[in-house]
């Protein structure tokens, strides 16, 4: 149990698009407190913790600056697709016994502090940030949505290839799928379902975070970048079967040209 008025930092780190659950959960010489495909939760002594999350984000609460490189640095052979400049997140803590919790500009104020309790914190971080990279990854969509518009505004055509513009959708498929696979915020973790303290801290960082305004967002940007591929797609399809219609014209040409030339001849 904490002490009175101890200060206590949860750290997020995106670090790859990917993390091997099962390869960090066998190469940690640890038992977890919580376990599943998707993630895994460690307590550590002096009341440290790391939570992994399969996709691609590490959260601890407790630990230096150093500390939290070296075991970055530790599970680096299992993360998949690792980002070259990792993203970071931070909600600092205070834990005082015997009030309720209580959510302030800078910090979250708590009156019990347990496993569940860091765990449920430490989750809501994690959803954080990967919103924030999710965000990133949809602006960066529009931008090169925004560029392939204005050449179709310049030149009233489109200069990219099917094969481009097919990988182009699949990043944003991929995209959308890791959003609806990832974040959960509609969906209460099972650990809040009996617990009303849980329950109401729960709610509480959806509200400080303001995931459901920010899973919106991301969800509407998504939805313009699938309109604007579907349009896409359909001038590249319909620019192919006129080239496919020049070229059947073309060899019918040759057909009645060769058959004049052998009646004549």
């Amino acid at each position: 149990m904490a002490s009175m008025g101890r200060e206590i930092k949860l750290t997020a780190f995106y670090v790859a698009k990917h993390l091997d659950i099962r390869g960090i959960k066998s190469h940690l010489n640890a038992r977890p407190v919580a376990d599943t495909s998707a993630e895994l939760f460690y307590r550590f002594p002096d009341e440290k913790y790391q939570y992994y999350f399969n996709y691609g984000i590490i959260v601890f609460a407790g630990y230096s600056e150093k500390d939290m490189e070296e075991a970055v640095t530790t599970v680096a052979a299992y993360q998949r697709f690792p980002v070259s400049r990792p993203l970071r997140d931070e909600l600092d803590l205070r834990y005082d016994p015997g009030t309720g919790t209580r959510f302030e500009f800078h910090e979250l104020i708590l009156g019990t502090l347990n496993d569940e309790v860091y765990r449920i914190a430490m989750l809501n971080l994690a959803q954080s940030l990967a919103l924030d990279q999710y965000l990133s990854t949809a602006e960066n969509l529009l931008a090169e949505i925004k560029g392939v518009t204005n050449q179709l505004e310049r030149s009233g055509k489109l200069s990219s290839r099917r094969r481009n513009m097919m990988r182009f959708l699949g990043r944003a498929l991929n995209t959308q799928n890791s959003i609806v696979q990832n974040i959960y915020i509609f969906d209460a973790p099972e650990l809040v379902w009996e617990n009303e303290l849980l329950d109401h801290l729960h709610r509480g960082l959806i509200k400080h975070f303001d995931l459901r305004m920010r899973f919106s967002e991301v969800e509407y940007m998504m939805k313009m970048i699938e309109a604007n591929l579907s349009v896409f797609t359909g001038i590249v399809n319909q620019r192919e079967s006129n080239l496919l219609e020049i070229i059947i014209i073309l060899l019918i040409l040759v057909e009645v040209l060769d058959f004049f030339i052998n009646k004549f001849s």
